[in-house]
């Protein structure tokens, strides 16, 4: 810690005497660094004075790369204004940013530069990177996606913006109890955010409620209910190595002064007084609220038609605003300046809304405007689910967007008729295809539907996915428009989740590869190969890895209590917690293997393979059933953990809060991680792609992108085991009538954990969730049991294989070098190729 200076008796505010207090914005120099730091820390503050600890020194170096960051982001600004490429506008309700400050140095390339000017000041760049908190914008892999695409747009050059909301509360922080998981809400803008900038001259209306006025003209306006205000809070993404710094717009919802009603507060009617101030509080105060309520439908609704009416109305703005100094300009050019691309059906309303601002505001005819919706947006589909294929009542929907109900009747009446005109072959399928479901117990609009009938291409996220979409979800569709589907296997970005999170292993690749190339062209990784069987590469990967295993060691010490040894096999979960995802087959193998432990002489024991199981991962507020698997998990790990006669050789931690952060400490000390959902129902996964990339080894079933991973690296050098997509259908067949028979060793597991073996919760409901052979929270859906003995032969194939070390690096080894194909650079060339035609505009 810095010490303070004295100055005639009096701690005189400063971090070093030796350090002048000076602005250098752009220095690249420590000694300049370190002056700019100071100078913020003494002309910036955010505290009081006299004090340089961490925290202090963090907001004031976030402060000091900002600066840097805003000469580059105004660079890009203005060359993108001037220059007027097409632009991609990303819509997503979440993104999972991680810490913006490590990701930013390294992006620019000046890590080593503010690390030395942080030793100046008296800190350490790994205590200082410590200090910030996980933005709290998003939940699992769909905002995590989200936040790669952005970093390799900005990458790529490509003119980008993403849209979000600003949730002050997030979706929650996971503390863990004797009781099991429990939620408070995220304090990440306690204090404020250092990398968000607020732009106060970018405002917009959005309204709720009202009613429809018709014209004598026959025009249309949607007038009346209630109007809050959209303000912008900009946040910098930097490409690695280049100027191009793009933006990630997060609304944040306001009501004005005129809303606040001074004679009601004065007359003591203070919560009428402030009503819709409360009411736009509520809108970005956290993702996703619970929806069992009608209030609490119609706030996830008001948050999506909130971001999706902010940004319609800013890229709107901002096109004309392009064109405005350009000569004349036609309506029809929006779409070759502008690609929308919707991430999953939560920002779906920008389809109506498009149309509504193009027909309403703008004067257009509703040939002109869907003309213009229709080439300008696209939708990427991440569920086969069909609870995650959003389906919102008409009633409520007809309450707050009325004017976008009729447009939704409009095109649904349009998209029938063109099926009796051209495709009379499928008309006794309208009632599943069209997108307005009438069933009178429940109508609902389908917003799946809305999108498939409204894009210009629609994508799966790996081939696996594409193909289920193409080949059973949206079958009919793609009989109407054959070219509309595609496929687009996701990526990560190798910055974050290889060359910043585990730089060890980095320096190794770059050393062996000749060349740091592989950062922004990851299939570079393929040349490791031919020194897959080389012992001294599997010497410095071995040594790489364990440092790697003993600082996740130290975080499990800390977070935990638990002490774990780093000569053990690190086997690793962390995902959301939900029942296709299979963190109960997980902890079911793991209670077998306890107990055939316990069963073993001491001899027997230490010829077994150490194990530490880590799960992690949050299970929605509300999904019970996640929510006893969590408790199981914390129940089995105090009985395990405690146990004297075995713990030498089995730990069991579940790791609390997992965020992105979290995320950068277990992949990289990971040695086999498991992605074992249920064959057909993981869309791509992007976890089991971070694994691989650090030389992690996966035990999984042919699901999403595993089916992709397993090809890359080769079969081999992954450990597959269960049902493929196409059994499991008859699989359930087969069980609804009764021809199942479970495996011993399954009924053994279950039975154990019924003894009371982990205390005296009753986890009678989960256990009966895999009984029976059908019915509602029955009749084992996800086919646990079914892929029980098939997934424990296979781990004991692991523990074999983790006992003959060479044959494991070389393994490892092989995983980074078929990771090439899973970096989201890829993917995002792709997409601007194929989906959005859009080119890179580098800034000079």
């Amino acid at each position: 810690m810095a010490a303070t200076t004295e100055t005639n008796g009096t701690k005189a505010y400063g971090v070093s005497a030796k350090v002048p207090a000076s602005a250098c914005p752009l220095a690249d120099e420590p000694a300049e660094i370190a002056s700019n730091i100071n100078y913020h820390a003494k002309y910036s503050p955010h505290f009081s004075p006299f004090k340089f600890e961490p925290e202090q020194a963090y907001y004031a170096t976030a402060d000091s790369v900002r600066d840097r960051l805003i000469q580059q982001w105004n660079e890009t600004y203005f060359h993108y204004h001037k220059t007027d490429p097409k632009q991609i506008y990303y819509l997503s309700m979440e993104y999972l940013q991680g810490r913006a400050l490590t990701n930013a140095i390294g992006n620019l390339d000046i890590q080593d530069a503010y690390g030395d000017a942080l030793n100046k000041l008296g800190h350490d760049l790994e205590e200082i990177v410590e200090q910030e908190k996980d933005a709290a914008l998003g939940n699992g892999g769909l905002g995590r996606l989200a936040s790669c695409f952005l970093d390799s747009m900005a990458t790529l050059n490509l003119p980008a913006w993403g849209y979000g909301l600003r949730y002050r509360y997030g979706l929650f922080k996971q503390l863990i109890t004797k009781d099991g998981q429990e939620e408070i809400a995220e304090d990440w803008l306690e204090k404020f955010s250092p990398w968000e900038i607020v732009r106060h001259d970018v405002v917009f209306p959005v309204r709720f409620f009202g009613n429809v006025e018709v014209h004598p003209n026959g025009s249309r306006k949607w007038v009346g209910g209630e109007v809050l205000q959209a303000l912008a809070y900009d946040v910098p993404i930097p490409g690695y190595k280049t100027k191009n710094t793009n933006s990630l717009r997060l609304w944040e919802a306001k009501a004005s002064s005129e809303d606040f009603n001074l004679f009601q507060f004065n007359d003591g009617q203070y919560e009428s007084a402030g009503q819709l101030h409360s009411q736009a509080e509520q809108i970005c105060a956290v993702l996703y609220p619970g929806d069992a309520t009608e209030s609490g439908k119609l706030l996830r609704l008001k948050q999506q038609f909130f971001l999706c009416s902010a940004s319609l109305q800013d890229i709107i703005f901002r096109f004309k605003e392009r064109k405005g100094g350009r000569g004349s300009w036609q309506w029809a050019d929006f779409p070759t300046k502008v690609a929308v691309q919707l991430n999953d059906t939560h920002p779906t309303l920008a389809i109506p809304e498009l149309m509504r601002l193009l027909m309403d505001n703008e004067g257009l005819g509703w040939d002109e405007a869907w003309d213009i919706t229709t080439r300008t947006i696209a939708y990427t589909n991440h569920t086969v689910l069909p609870e995650a294929l959003e389906k919102w009542s008409q009633a409520v929907m007809w309450k707050l967007l009325p004017r976008h109900m009729e447009i939704i009747e409009e095109i649904d009446k349009r998209f029938m008729e063109m099926v009796h005109t051209q495709r009379k072959d499928l008309e006794n399928k309208l009632s599943t295809l069209r997108i307005l479901d009438n069933n009178p117990q429940k109508p609902v609009v389908r917003m799946a539907n809305l999108c498939v009938v409204s894009g210009h291409t629609v994508n799966g996220v790996a081939q696996l996915h594409s193909d289920i979409l193409k080949s059973e979800l949206f079958a009919d569709y793609v009989s109407i428009w054959p070219s509309k589907f595609q496929n687009k296997t996701n990526g990560i970005t190798p910055r974050r989740w290889l060359r910043f999170c585990s730089p060890e292993l980095s320096g190794i690749i770059t050393k062996w590869l000749k060349t740091d190339q592989w950062v922004k062209n990851l299939d570079l990784l393929i040349g490791l190969r031919q020194f897959a069987d080389n012992a001294d590469l599997q010497n410095e990967w071995a040594s790489a890895k364990m440092a790697n295993k003993q600082r996740l060691a130290q975080y499990i010490s800390r977070v935990t209590g638990v002490s774990i040894d780093p000569n053990s096999l690190f086997d690793i979960q962390v995902k959301r917690i939900h029942e296709y995802k299979r963190q109960l087959l997980n902890i079911l193998g793991v209670i077998y293997r306890y107990k055939k432990l316990k069963e073993m002489s001491p001899e027997e024991r230490k010829k077994t393979t150490s194990r530490t199981v880590m799960i992690g991962g949050k299970a929605f507020a509300t999904y019970t059933n996640a929510k006893r698997i969590v408790k199981l998990v914390t129940d089995v790990g105090n009985v395990v953990n405690s146990d004297p006669e075995v713990n030498d050789y089995l730990k069991v931690i579940f790791v609390p809060n997992y965020n992105v952060s979290v995320a950068e400490m277990l992949i990289p000390g990971s040695e086999l991680s498991q992605h074992i959902s249920t064959a057909g129902m993981e869309a791509s996964g992007t976890s089991n792609m971070k694994f691989a990339l650090n030389g992690c080894l996966i035990i999984g079933t042919l699901d999403g992108a595993n089916v992709e991973i397993r090809e890359e690296i080769g079969e081999q050098n992954f450990f597959l085991f269960g049902a493929t997509a196409d059994e499991v259908p008859r699989l359930r067949k087969d069980r609804e009538n009764g021809l199942f028979k479970p495996d011993p060793h399954f009924e053994e597991a279950k039975q154990f954990i019924r003894s009371g073996a982990f205390g005296s919760y009753d986890y009678n409901p989960l256990l009966d969730s895999l009984e029976g052979n059908s019915g509602y929270g029955r009749g084992d859906y996800f086919l646990v049991g079914q892929d029980f003995p098939s997934y424990m032969e296979t781990q004991a194939r692991v523990d074999d294989a983790y006992k003959d070390r060479r044959k494991w690096l070389r393994m490892s080894i092989l995983s980074t070098a078929g990771s090439g194909k899973f970096s989201s650079d890829r993917t995002i060339a792709q997409y601007a190729k194929e989906i959005w035609n859009v080119e890179a505009c580098c800034v000079p």
